[in-house]
């Protein structure tokens, strides 16, 4: 039987769904076919927090990774890819999925936005009370 050719995550966060496909390479990352760094418009920050889980093992420069990601907002999909990249990595070892989960990436973040109640502006704003 031939050996698999990739590991794979799945990650989550508010309304986004991203999934990662880990490869061995050099470190290269694509999101919905390009670059990380087009498709973040050059942000250093959502940039550096893509590959926190990466940097926690020390395997920046082992894996090319391809990421499909969608709905929600540019900070939930780097949220949802950053969980998916953590599974994948988790998948390949043990070893791994232990300091991940000591480290808080293997967790999903379960808040999501609150409704809009009927009656109300918002989900809690209310119209000013008048007295009379």
């Amino acid at each position: 039987m031939a050996e698999k050719s990739y590991f794979y995550g799945l990650g989550r966060r508010k309304e986004a769904t991203a999934t990662a496909r880990l490869y061995a390479g050099k470190g290269n990352i694509t999101i919905n076919g390009r670059t990380a760094a087009e498709y973040l418009s050059n942000n250093q920050a959502l940039e550096a927090a893509l590959t926190d889980p990466l940097a926690l093992v020390e395997k920046q420069k082992d894996f090319d990774i391809t990421i499909l990601v969608k709905g929600g907002g540019i900070s939930g999909q780097v949220d949802a890819i950053k969980l998916a990249i953590a599974k994948a990595l988790a998948s390949i070892n043990d070893d791994l999925k232990g300091s991940l989960s000591k480290a808080g990436y293997l967790r999903r973040d379960s808040r999501m936005v609150e409704r809009k109640k009927y009656g109300l502006r918002g989900a809690r704003k209310r119209e000013q009370f008048s007295k009379r």
